[in-house]
């Protein structure tokens, strides 16, 4: 009898093991729970928590969409392979644009799609994001500082002659004289080297201050000189020493304030014998703001190593005659030029 009761509750187990493996299917498994056998051979139901029943449905519609993003990858390649044996077959000025003008457009072609990347959001879910490439350079990200333009300017030192110039053969004489030139005409800088500057007052010098910005008042009080090219108040600052500084850029600026100051600049040796002298600075006009003055802006290169140790700081007639226009609030304005002023020297960089 016992015999006949353990093989009935084998047989029972063996049944109600098969409907459970195949409950996935059954209408039992679709209505929320599944059937089992204790360890007493007892029949039992049991709900499917909901959380359960959720999970297995977003597995299953994760699993669809991996599905969908599969095949939409595939036919993306395909149409990428597809227009890349185009570009191979043709060879014309649509499939082969400019290369300068493909990098700036991210190197995308006209009519491809754009560049995209996959990601899994919190919730588990596959998201797709298109972006367009950013091309610009890093001076354009702001990482990195443009280069310095050097301001343009007329340069003048020994050596440079101007105006010392024979005519061809069989040329009419009088052409020099229709041309502005002289024959055997002595030069701008040899003009200007003859009434400057071993005699200059030196007791009210600058010194070269280093790591900032520092002003320079071309005020009343400033000595006043007779250049060549005009009487005109000037300051001298002494350069930095060769040993710390080879050659570098000075960053000038003259603050406008009721006119500005024009400046010309003179660089001289240690016994004060002019080297160079630059005059028409194409100076940048940069426009106030709520912590400046606008002020005209130059870059002018410095070579202690080879022998400048003073900087000259001085204006002109022929700038003083003039005027600096600028495009103001309400349409182009008008500043004069003036003795007087406040000037900004910097080394670039600092």
């Amino acid at each position: 009898m016992r015999k006949c009761h353990l093989l009935v509750v084998t047989c029972l187990v063996v049944a109600m093991a098969g409907c459970q493996s195949s409950g996935s299917t059954s209408s039992a498994g679709r209505e929320g729970y599944f059937t089992w056998v204790d360890e007493q051979g007892q029949v039992r139901h049991t709900p499917i928590p909901e959380a359960a029943a959720d999970n297995e449905k977003a597995d299953e519609e994760r699993g669809q969409k991996d599905q969908e993003e599969a095949q939409r990858a595939d036919g993306t390649e395909s149409r990428e392979s597809l227009a890349s044996q185009k570009y191979d077959d043709e060879f014309n000025l649509e499939n082969y644009p400019d290369g300068n003008q493909l990098e700036k457009d991210g190197y995308i072609r006209p009519g491809e799609p754009q560049p995209y990347f996959t990601w899994r959001d919190a919730e588990g879910n596959f998201r797709v994001s298109y972006y367009q490439p950013d091309t610009r350079s890093a001076v354009e990200k702001g990482r990195i500082k443009p280069p310095v333009e050097l301001t343009e300017a007329s340069i003048h030192q020994a050596g440079a002659v101007s105006g010392e110039a024979a005519l061809p053969e069989g040329a009419d004489p009088e052409a020099m004289a229709v041309l502005g030139m002289e024959p055997n005409a002595e030069s701008f800088f040899a003009q200007w080297s003859r009434k400057c500057c071993r005699n200059m007052d030196r007791a009210e010098s600058e010194d070269w201050q280093q790591g900032r910005e520092f002003g320079i008042d071309m005020d009343e009080t400033a000595p006043v000189h007779s250049f060549s090219t005009g009487d005109s108040p000037y300051r001298l600052v002494r350069l930095p020493s060769a040993e710390t500084h080879n050659d570098f850029i000075l960053r000038l600026r003259s603050f406008a304030n009721n006119g500005v100051f024009v400046p010309s600049v003179a660089f001289l040796d240690g016994s004060f014998a002019p080297v160079r002298v630059v005059t028409d600075l194409v100076a940048e006009y940069v426009p106030e703001s709520w912590h400046s003055h606008g002020f005209l802006q130059a870059y002018i290169p410095v070579f202690p190593g080879r022998g400048e140790r003073w900087i000259v700081l001085f204006t002109r007639d022929e700038d003083l005659a003039g005027q600096t226009v600028i495009e103001g609030k309400y349409g182009p304005e008008a500043i004069p030029h003036t003795r007087t002023g406040e000037l900004g020297l910097s080394r670039e960089g600092e």
